[in-house]
């Protein structure tokens, strides 16, 4: 059974996105080992410099770095990341498992994004879209895209 690690800054500050998450939580525990790890937000000023925002992003990112296992696959969610449908992530997964991969981390960013050094540990960089989503909707839309993957693999009915 994988290990799924999903690495996000910030916490799910409203009832309606923690229980969707747990709901996904939930199901995902017939597939895969799952571990949601939220990183401390970075406080920036009201209105902050470009300085103050890379210097914000830069300490969220040795946080994040912090957090990765030896070994593991590493995807980062960010906007330059490829566009994949259900089926490719699924297959992700598959390839991950055939390589001898057992883990894999999901890293969601802040506000501003992800440091340059997390993009740069990332084994592959990931977008859900060229739209912007808050970053409690990607959290609960990635958990869901997960258990999408993993049914797809078990042949199961929730994917059409």
């Amino acid at each position: 059974m994988q290990s799924v690690t999903v690495l996000c800054v910030g916490k799910l500050k409203e009832a309606y996105w923690r229980e969707a998450a747990a709901e996904y939580q939930k199901r995902l525990g017939a597939f895969c080992r799952l571990s949601i790890q939220e990183i401390e937000e970075e406080r920036l000023p009201q209105n902050p410099s470009l300085a103050q925002i890379t210097a914000g992003m830069e300490e969220e990112g040795r946080r994040i770095l912090s957090k990765i296992t030896a070994g593991s696959l590493v995807i980062a969610l960010c906007i330059e990341g490829k566009q994949q449908s259900s089926e490719e992530l699924a297959g992700i997964f598959q390839q991950a498992a055939v390589s001898g991969k057992s883990d894999l981390t999901f890293v969601i960013g802040g506000s501003f994004g992800l440091s340059q050094a997390v993009k740069e540990r990332a084994d592959r960089k990931l977008s859900m879209s060229r739209m912007t989503f808050p970053h409690q909707l990607a959290r609960v839309m990635l958990l869901e895209q997960v258990y999408r993957g993993y049914q797809i693999l078990s042949g199961g009915k929730y994917h059409k």
